[in-house]
């Protein structure tokens, strides 16, 4: 498991190690939104993906004719690709693949045309406007672009789908349908549009006075979500063709599942029947007891359903031993980038395991009484991790998990 990531904590994009050195840091990537005029807004805060250049990874011309989330990704891809020592493409290979994961792709930009066509008519409308928001176009122009001809899809599983797309890639894997994955997901969703129907779900956090602190997953005081943007792709090989070309191998992926509670479409099951079942199937696919696992990276967006329903979830799960199992959330410092959230999660469980190293929850400063575990608070820590398992839960109640595994 090879990766690069694409993430709001510095300018431009960042490598995994400096994402890494971030996340141990409790260093957050909230600040306020510049990319809309968010003045009138309840929630005027945001961990945006600052001062992006495009033409760094596509010409000027062509960068106008792709959505912000389909830029994000082909940066992220580059990235992985140099990292896992690929060079700058595949070669029209048709055995590697991609698949990404998108919550909402290109509605903000379809928003944004639409009000164009209402102002000036037919005439302004851009011929290229499905390639800038349909949600398959993210994974068509990295395997354009990165010369990966083999199997393709995309997953809209909103908050899940980075989770679900790195699932579908490692089955592709297994089933032979190819030996490389381009595997991960890409949202970029801070618009104006997403702020008013966001902030009248309430889901938002309003810390506007303090965006550092605003995401505080398991905390009594937490008040919501703090939206994200970016991309996190990973490069998945079979075990045998990774060995053959010499690769730097972070992680193995050895167990995923998903499914749907079918609850709510926006609320999760406070029972957690989904979750619960989710976490299961990915251990019994990865042929794991519980006892095995060593960390929990939490799904955790800070809401005040959320929180308490995961941590019922892995109670359930894993009984009395719940309490002896290390719990973080990354979200806490990075936001919720929604179909890229997933992606970023597995590649922060990539790096524990290879560092033996837990990133903390940052801004746990008074857990919620119904929220009664270990989540790491505040300070990163030393802990040896063989088995990890991530979580991601989205709306819809789509549910997925990976289970990873230290390369040995």
């Amino acid at each position: 498991m090879e990766f690069a990531v694409e993430l709001p904590q510095v300018i431009e994009k960042i490598p995994p190690e400096e994402f890494w050195r971030n996340l141990l840091a409790s260093q957050s990537g909230v600040g306020p939104v510049t990319l809309f005029d968010a003045t009138n807004y309840k929630t005027r805060i945001a961990a945006e993906v600052k001062n992006f250049d495009a033409t760094k990874y596509v010409d000027a011309k062509d960068a106008r004719r792709m959505g912000r989330a389909t830029l994000f990704a082909l940066a992220a891809a580059q990235g992985a690709l140099r990292d896992a020592g690929f060079g700058e493409h595949f070669d029209d290979s048709d055995r590697v693949g991609v698949v990404l994961g998108t919550g909402i792709a290109g509605f903000p930009e379809a928003i944004k045309e639409h009000h164009e066509f209402a102002r000036q008519g037919t005439g302004r409308v851009s011929p290229f406007l499905a390639a800038i928001i349909l949600p398959n176009m993210p994974a068509f122009f990295v395997a354009k672009h990165y010369r990966a001809h083999g199997y393709n899809s995309t997953v809209v599983t909103t908050c899940a789908a980075g989770t679900d797309a790195i699932g579908a890639s490692t089955e592709a894997i297994r089933r032979g349908d190819a030996d490389v994955m381009l595997a991960g997901g890409t949202d970029a969703i801070i618009s104006d549009i997403i702020f008013t129907a966001f902030g009248a779900m309430r889901a938002l956090s309003t810390r506007n006075d303090d965006p550092a602190r605003a995401c505080r997953p398991f905390d009594k005081d937490r008040d919501g979500l703090v939206i994200g943007e970016g991309a996190a792709i990973v490069i998945l090989e079979k075990l045998e063709h990774a060995r053959a070309r010499g690769a730097k191998i972070y992680a193995e992926v050895i167990g995923c599942a998903a499914n749907c509670d079918g609850f709510h479409f926006v609320a999760p099951d406070p029972q957690a029947t989904g979750s619960i079942r989710a976490m299961r199937a990915a251990l019994a696919n990865a042929e794991i007891a519980i006892e095995q696992v060593d960390y929990i990276n939490a799904h955790a967006t800070a809401t005040q359903l959320n929180d308490p329903a995961e941590t019922l979830a892995i109670k359930t799960v894993f009984g009395s031993r719940a309490y002896n199992i290390p719990i973080s959330a990354t979200k806490s410092m990075v936001g919720h980038s929604m179909g890229a959230a997933g992606a970023m999660e597995a590649i922060a469980c990539a790096l524990t395991l290879r560092d033996q190293k837990i990133h903390p929850t940052a801004n746990l400063a008074a857990p919620d009484p119904a929220c009664d575990l270990d989540y790491v608070p505040n300070v990163a820590r030393a802990a040896p991790v063989n088995i990890v398992l991530s979580n991601s839960f989205g709306f819809g109640g789509q549910n997925a998990c990976l289970v990873l595994s230290k390369f040995k």
